[in-house]
């Protein structure tokens, strides 16, 4: 039997934290202690891993002795706290807030595109989780950059409640139910209706009248991607419960056709190829929701420039986009640097 090794999931109460547990569990992650952290009115819970039960215990700076990985869905501020805490008693920290992304000792990783980022871990021992809806895009646009270089990025995404987390999934729900009932729908999570509707608004506004959202997409695929592309963002929340779609226009250097972008996504890591619109067959939420594979098609060309692509690209905001991705850099962390 190879090295087991101690896990902390923190913020295991959470969306993302249950996700993260469902993903050790099936993944076969070589675990031998498993820890649940999470806030003082959470302590006290019982979760499992693999059929046993585990008590949620308060998440305090002391709380990661003997923990070799700490799997971080708490939110920004929890992150900046107590990630440094961790990493002073031996951990490696990979963080799914927004708290170190850009940070430039921080790497900022998605397996499928930049796994050597990892190496770098060291400098403050914390990995970077990138943004759900960057996660995706990335994945589908590195091989195609790889071939024809991608000079500029317009994206367009249609974002589920998810991504927000438990709450919001659970006011679309009731919102539904209360409008189908003729009632007039609670908000509170959101705000305006989120039922039958879309909100052009994904995080706060700044002063160029982009959302946080909308710039976390350009900055960090230009980190990831290694390369000074030029990206615009609109971010939309949609009602979906599970899985973000993204309209993408990229724009190359070299010329791409159609019959080369299925080839070079029919084998990409991470891709699945779903693109036969005259079957009626595309990308849909439905299909990636509960699954880790970023489902790429509705490809064609440009006609308004001479070297451009569309692509709908949709994935499993809560898998892919969060969960999977840490548990993978966490699969290559102790494949490939831990001891």
């Amino acid at each position: 039997m190879g090295k087991l090794w101690n896990v902390a999931v923190v913020g295991a109460t959470g969306a993302v934290g249950n996700q993260m547990i469902e993903c050790l569990e099936e993944r076969n992650f070589p675990i031998g202690k498993i820890k649940y952290l999470a806030s003082s009115r959470s302590a006290g819970e019982i979760l499992e891993f693999k059929g046993k039960a585990v008590m949620v215990e308060e998440l305090k700076h002391d709380s990661f002795e003997g923990i070799d990985i700490a799997l971080f869905s708490a939110g920004g501020d929890r992150s900046r706290e107590f990630c440094p805490s961790a990493v002073r008693a031996g951990a490696v920290c990979v963080d799914n807030s927004s708290a170190w992304r850009m940070d430039p000792d921080v790497p900022l990783v998605v397996p499928e595109v930049n796994p050597h980022a990892i190496a770098r871990y060291t400098k403050k021992g914390i990995i970077a989780n990138p943004n759900c809806s960057t996660i995706q895009m990335v994945v589908a646009l590195k091989p195609l950059h790889d071939y024809a270089t991608i000079k500029r990025i317009v994206v367009s995404t249609y974002q589920a409640v998810s991504g927000t987390g438990k709450k919001a999934i659970d006011e679309l729900d009731r919102q539904v139910k209360d409008l189908l009932q003729g009632k007039p729908p609670e908000i509170k999570v959101y705000p305006h209706q989120i039922a039958f509707n879309c909100l052009p608004h994904i995080d706060s506004f700044g002063p160029n009248g982009y959302t946080k959202e909308e710039m976390k997409m350009a900055d960090e695929t230009r980190k990831i991607m290694e390369a000074d592309i030029r990206v615009t963002a609109t971010t939309v929340r949609v009602p979906v419960f599970y899985s973000h779609s993204e309209s993408v226009n990229i724009e190359t250097v070299k010329k791409l056709t159609v019959a080369k972008a299925h080839e070079l996504l029919k084998n990409a890591p991470g891709c699945e190829l779903v693109d036969d619109p005259a079957s009626k067959v595309y990308p849909m939420p439905i299909d990636a929701a509960g699954q880790d594979l970023t489902l790429v098609g509705r490809i064609r060309e440009d006609e308004s420039i001479e070297t451009g692509l569309n692509l709908w690209v949709v994935a499993d905001n809560i898998r892919k986009g969060a969960a999977t991705n840490a548990v993978q850099i966490a699969e290559m962390l102790i494949e490939k640097y831990l001891k």
